[in-house]
C-alpha cells in the first residue's frame, strides 16, 4: 500500500523477510524498495537501521501511511471460533488493547500481515484470524471480523524509498529538504553532547536520534540522526562539522522529508 501510494502504477514484488528486499535492490532485480523506518505507536524497525549502515542503498524518498488494522478471518469464522490470531509481530504490538481483550486468544508472530491472511485462507484456518489491511482481505476472499483494531487512531507509518547507492537519481516532485547520516563516536566524556552541538551551530533541524549496538564491540554503538535542512550548504556544513568529532560518518540520503 506504502508502495503504490508513493510511486503510483508498479509492479509489487513481495519478499520473505527485509534482509531478501536490500539483496533485491542490490543485485538489479528490482529497481527500488520501500520499507518502513518507524511508526508512531511501536517505535522505530531497529533491523532497517542496522541494514541501512550494512548495504550500498541510499534513501530517495519519505512517506506517512495511516495504518489501520482489521480482524480477518476466513468467511464463516466468528470472533467466539477464534483461538490464534497472527501478524507480525510491530502489528500485534500496535493492537495489545484489542487482542487483550479476546479471552482465550493467542496472538503469534508471522512474517507478514498481509501474508497472514493468504496463511489463513490457503490453510482454511476456521479457528485462526490475521491482522492486517483491508486490503489483504479484498485480495485473499477474506472476511473483516472487526475494523480499526489499533490501539490508537493516530496510527502512522513512516516508510523508507531506497535505492542502490549508485543508481541515477530520479527528479523528485519536491527538492530534497532532509538527510539521515550514522556515526560512530570514541568513548569519551561529552563526545555525544559535541556532535549534536555541531549540528545545532550548524542551523538545522534535528528531527530523530537513534542508537543500534556494535556487533562484536559490546556497549559501543552506532548513531543514527535526521535533520531537516534550508539549503544544500546548510546539509554540507552540518555533515562536516559533525565529521569533525566522529570515528565514521555515513550519510545514507538526500531526500524529500514526508
Amino acid at each position: 500500500m506504502a508502495a503504490l501510494a508513493m510511486l503510483g502504477e508498479i509492479e509489487v514484488v513481495p519478499c520473505d523477510v527485509s534482509a531478501q528486499v536490500f539483496c533485491a535492490v542490490l543485485d538489479g532485480s528490482v529497481d527500488a524498495a520501500v520499507l518502513p523506518i518507524e511508526n508512531s505507536l511501536h517505535g522505530s524497525v531497529a533491523e532497517h537501521y542496522d541494514l541501512l549502515l550494512t548495504n550500498q542503498v541510499r534513501i530517495d524518498g519519505e512517506s506517512l501511511l495511516r495504518i489501520r488494522h482489521n480482524l480477518i478471518a476466513a468467511p464463516g469464522v466468528t470472533l467466539q471460533d477464534l483461538k490464534t490470531v497472527y501478524s507480525h509481530p510491530v502489528a500485534l504490538s500496535q493492537c495489545r488493547k484489542f487482542l487483550g481483550g479476546l479471552k482465550g486468544v493467542r496472538a503469534m508472530g508471522f512474517y507478514d500481515t498481509a501474508g497472514a491472511v493468504k496463511h489463513v485462507m490457503a490453510e482454511q484456518l476456521l479457528d485462526t484470524a490475521a491482522v492486517a489491511p483491508v486490503l489483504a482481505a479484498e485480495e485473499y476472499g477474506a472476511n473483516v471480523l472487526a475494523e480499526s483494531v489499533e490501539d490508537h487512531a493516530e496510527n502512522y507509518t513512516r516508510f523508507h524509498l531506497l535505492r542502490r547507492a549508485d543508481a541515477l537519481r530520479e527528479i523528485a516532485a519536491a527538492p530534497p529538504n532532509k538527510v539521515t547520516l550514522a556515526f560512530t563516536l570514541d568513548h569519551k566524556p561529552g563526545t555525544l553532547v559535541k556532535a549534536l552541538q555541531a549540528l545545532a551551530d550548524a542551523g538545522v533541524d534535528l528531527t530523530k536520534i537513534e542508537s543500534r549496538p556494535v556487533p562484536g564491540k559490546p556497549w559501543e554503538y552506532v548513531f543514527y540522526v535526521e535533520f531537516r535542512y534550508a539549503s544544500e550548504s546548510a546539509a554540507d556544513a552540518a555533515i562536516a562539522a559533525l565529521r569533525e568529532h566522529c570515528g565514521m560518518a555515513k550519510e545514507i540520503g538526500r531526500y524529500a522529508g514526508a
